[in-house]
């Protein structure tokens, strides 16, 4: 999508688009709207997004990467750069900051690249800032600062305009914790229910959903009496079909731990696994072997 803006003459409003060509030429092809600039401004400004959407730049003249194109159509770019420079799940939040927070933001604006100023991406951050919480838009800061390094880097533009905007604070997080007595209501209510065994696992070793869902037998010592935690599962959407996500990592490198396995959960678990062979021994080839070896 090309950058374009609504100018007045004699009266009228008329959409100047704006792009740069293959030779680097910059082109400002002028169209006429027919509207009165009395009592049209909503009418012209969607023809304008109508306009910038279905132009199509005259074949000779596209040019994939350039300063004056959308800024809008940049973050795309850089989102398909994205694609296989960071994990899948990290890539799932990038999109989802993008496509979802910062385009619908700036392409109404039809600001474009170079454009871009300070001051518009301090007003995008204080309208987020009326619905969520600064993590989250310190999320949006870190993806634009990041994307538009790039940019400079590649000499499309000449400074980060991110540089020059004050980011949110973060804030604190703090933390809450069962006492003894609500993990053994936790375990009490808990008691016979299908995620039973999560629970436990999740409550009294303080396990992250991915860890809980990645834990394989090959991670459990019986005879050692040791859990070690290095693979994770967990669930993202990429171009709007969920997927499963399977690694040998954890979030962090302290994440990757070997804790004691204690004398109820071991044998909680020897009891799935003795369930989980019998199941397979009973159905043969029927098994599903798809999760085969997870907990």
């Amino acid at each position: 999508m090309v950058a374009g803006r609504l100018q007045e003459k004699n009266g009228f409003y008329y959409i100047v688009l704006s792009y740069t060509d293959s030779a680097g030429k910059r082109r400002q092809p002028w169209m006429a709207t027919g509207l009165p600039v009395k009592g049209n401004k909503k009418r012209a400004e969607k023809m304008l997004a109508e306009t910038r959407k279905s132009f199509t730049i005259p074949k000779g003249q596209v040019s994939e990467l350039s300063p004056d194109m959308a800024f809008s159509d940049y973050m795309r770019y850089w989102l398909k750069m994205m694609r296989t420079a960071v994990t899948e799940t990290t890539y799932s939040s990038y999109c989802f900051n993008v496509e979802k927070h910062i385009i619908p933001y700036f392409e109404p604006l039809g600001v474009t690249l170079a454009g871009l100023q300070p001051r518009q991406i301090q007003s995008f951050y204080l309208h987020e800032a009326e619905t969520l919480k600064n993590t989250s838009i310190l999320r949006f800061h870190a993806n634009l600062h990041k994307a538009l390094k790039y940019a400079v880097r590649i000499d499309l533009i000449a400074s980060n305009p991110v540089d020059k905007v004050d980011r949110p604070k973060p804030q604190a997080f703090m933390a809450s914790y069962y006492s003894a007595e609500e993990m053994e209501k936790l375990f009490a209510a808990a008691q016979g229910h299908k995620l039973e065994l999560i629970i436990q696992l999740a409550a009294f070793y303080g396990l992250r959903r991915a860890e809980v869902m990645g834990l394989r037998w090959e991670a459990i010592d019986f005879e050692a009496k040791t859990l070690t935690i290095r693979h994770i599962v967990t669930s993202t959407r990429i171009d709007g079909k969920k997927i499963l996500v399977e690694a040998d990592r954890a979030k962090t490198k302290s994440s990757l731990r070997t804790l004691p396995l204690v004398d109820p959960i071991a044998e909680r678990l020897k009891a799935v696994k003795a369930q989980q062979e019998y199941n397979q021994k009973i159905c043969g080839n029927c098994y599903n072997q798809e999760y085969l070896g997870y907990v």
